[in-house]
């Protein structure tokens, strides 16, 4: 009897034995132990970790616009303010004998500052008036045509023109080139007569965006000069140059 309990003992542990044995390797060889708290949290979706290169919400959008074209502005304006020209005309009556028949034509701003010659004849702009001082003398004096450059002097004179009506145009830029802003500018015509004696007819425009016309004005000069006589409201001279219109297109 003893030796039969021994024999069932021993059975039994060993049983037991094999038992644990398939029990501690089933749990090895069977389902993976679940991951870690600190691997769930690394394993995030790849997008919620993107971020776009772009900039942020917060940037303002101004620090990233491109520069806007002049076009796009929606009060653009051009350097040259206003577009158009100025177009003197007179009526011209060459005359015979010496002394006589040069004219010129410039504009100056409303503070009298001289801005361009439009025409002046070719004899007195060419250095007539140092030998005669007295031809077209407040153009030489306001131009300062005595230090202009040739070239200057080439593209502002003319030849004296045939008795009709002669018309010489301002493009609105000044001596340097630049146009001259919007505004009132004074066109003068000045003609000399007969040695001292001459006429200034001077006009307002304004230059805008309206198109404009005045009459110019005249005033007469008349004074002897050595063995000259002066010329009166009635000498034919008078007719030399009449009726100075100004319009502004």
């Amino acid at each position: 009897m003893n030796k039969q309990r021994f024999t069932e003992t021993i059975i039994v542990a060993g049983l037991l034995l094999a038992l644990c044995a398939c029990s501690d390797g089933g749990g090895q060889s069977g389902a993976t132990a679940p991951a870690s708290d600190s691997q769930v949290r690394t394993e995030a979706p790849t997008t919620s970790t993107t971020t776009s290169p772009q900039t942020s919400s917060t940037s303002p959008d101004v620090s990233f616009s491109p520069p806007q074209e002049e076009s796009d502005l929606p009060n653009a304006v051009a350097s040259a303010d206003v577009t158009g020209e100025i177009v003197i005309s007179l009526n011209y009556v060459k005359q015979s004998g010496s002394a006589s028949n040069q004219f010129a034509v410039w504009v100056e701003d409303m503070d009298g500052n001289c801005l361009q010659t439009v025409f002046a004849t070719r004899w007195t702009a060419n250095g007539g008036f140092k030998n005669r001082p007295d031809s077209i003398a407040l153009w030489v004096e306001k131009s300062g045509i005595a230090s202009m450059p040739s070239y200057y002097v080439d593209a502002v004179s003319g030849a004296t023109p045939q008795t009709g009506e002669v018309t010489c145009v301002w493009d609105l830029t000044d001596i340097n080139g630049d146009t001259v802003p919007p505004g009132e500018y004074r066109v003068f015509v000045e003609g000399t007569l007969r040695w001292k004696n001459y006429v200034l007819y001077s006009g307002v425009i304004e230059v805008g965006e309206t198109p404009a016309t005045v009459q110019a004005d005249a005033e007469f000069v008349y004074a002897g000069s050595g063995n000259q006589s002066a010329l009166t409201s009635d000498s034919p001279e008078n007719a030399m140059i009449g009726a100075v219109t100004v319009t502004f297109k």
